[in-house]
């Protein structure tokens, strides 16, 4: 029974320490040229869907909901069309490295950035949602959110 209670202290303690692990290498990521090893740390379409609820919810308080038929409708409808193309061109992985570099230089001053050193915060939000934040807060941090898909902890928002 001591040996079952101490397997399960250990698979508590190695979740535990699985998205720091992740956090490490992403820290490695960021600093390569390529975008190879970090595409494998990223999910590019559930960044563009937050990014596009964002961007929807902003616009529904400029432009509010009306009748499809109408002018407003229809400027409506072409915002979000052209808003799914915009955020394919804008939301790629060089730009996921690149604010993620500028956002840790922003906080530490240093270069090459060095995530581990520009990280205030970093914890669960749940068990499968893990929350980072590059900076102080109070001063423009930036949080990146990564979630557990299948055996894997990946960036699934971007908020800078």
């Amino acid at each position: 029974m001591r040996l079952f209670g101490y397997l399960i202290l250990f698979a508590l303690i190695g979740y535990g320490i699985w998205p720091y692990f992740t956090v490490f290498r992403l820290d490695e990521a960021i600093n390569q040229e390529g975008t190879a090893q970090l595409a494998t740390m990223v999910d590019l379409p559930a960044i563009r869907a937050n990014y596009k609820e964002r961007v929807t919810a902003d616009v529904g308080g400029i432009l509010p909901s009306a009748d499809p038929d109408s002018v407003m409708g229809w400027i409506r409808q072409n915002v979000d069309r052209l808003g799914d193309s915009a955020l394919e061109q804008a939301i790629t992985l060089p730009w996921v490295r690149d604010t993620l570099r500028g956002a840790v230089t922003r906080a530490t001053g240093q270069s090459p950035p060095y995530l581990l050193g520009g990280i205030d915060f970093a914890f669960f939000e749940s068990y499968n949602r893990f929350l980072i934040r590059i900076g102080d807060l109070g001063r423009s941090p930036t949080h990146v959110r990564m979630t557990l898909q299948g055996t894997d902890w990946k960036i699934t928002d971007i908020i800078d």
